[in-house]
């Protein structure tokens, strides 16, 4: 889900609600993953060693979990929730400087 950009006329508020329902869903998104993930990981454990097909799916699940790991530290310490809209849009500033513009 792509977000459109945020103009100088967006008022703070609805900017900050467009960013945390983008941060939302990718986060959301990435959670999905986590069961199937477990799963491959006991697979050694339970006696069946992995495929080099489930290998790649290993290192790209967890490579895409590490992106998560700041929210997941936020969300462990009290009280952080509330700095969850700045920190979306803290990443979401840091994405935009990065893409080249589109014109």
């Amino acid at each position: 889900m792509k977000t459109a950009a945020l103009s100088a006329e967006t008022p703070p508020r609805t900017a900050l609600r467009r960013i945390a329902l983008h941060q939302r869903s990718r986060l959301r998104a990435e959670l999905l993953q986590v069961p199937g993930l477990f799963a491959l990981l006991m697979k050694p454990r339970n006696g069946a060693p992995w495929t080099a097909d489930e290998r790649m799916l290993l290192r790209a699940r967890l490579h895409a979990l590490s992106h998560l790991s700041l929210y997941l530290a936020l969300l462990a310490l009290p009280g952080t929730a509330l700095l969850l809209p700045l920190l979306a849009w803290w990443l979401d500033r840091r994405r935009r400087q990065r893409e080249p513009n589109r014109s």
